[in-house]
């Protein structure tokens, strides 16, 4: 089921917009926990595969398995990452930047996921 979203979470999920560098709420969140599709609340990435590669949004080394679906850019340069769910726009995978051993790099909108945190058990909590 897809959430009401607000006009610029519709921008950027439905209309493959870009929020701007250093502006989203996750871009320099790192608490244990995982990040689930804004619009229909698959989850996407875990935070052990969150770092810091200063580029201005979230980056990811990996997703989890079967999350996140690749598809050719419009600019026919780049390659879109969308929730495998639901096609909702999550940003762009870079690869040969060498910022991790993975040499992977999925940036993505903060805009386009919801954080939801780990308890000691490993159950997961939507972050207040």
């Amino acid at each position: 089921m897809n959430k009401e979203l607000n006009e610029f979470e519709r921008f950027v999920i439905e209309n493959k917009g870009t929020e701007r560098p250093y502006t989203g709420e996750y871009n320099e969140h790192f608490s244990p926990g995982r990040y689930v599709c804004k619009r229909c609340s698959a989850p996407l990435y875990s935070s052990e595969h969150k770092f810091e590669s200063h580029c201005g949004w979230p980056a990811f080394d990996d997703e989890i398995p079967g999350a996140v679906e690749r598809v050719p850019d419009a600019d026919g340069r780049r390659t879109e990452i969308v929730c495998a769910n639901c096609k909702a726009h999550l940003g762009h995978v870079f690869e040969g930047e060498y910022l991790t051993e993975k040499n992977l790099r999925h940036c993505v909108n903060s805009v386009s996921m919801v954080f939801e945190s780990a308890d000691e058990q490993g159950n997961y909590h939507p972050a207040e």
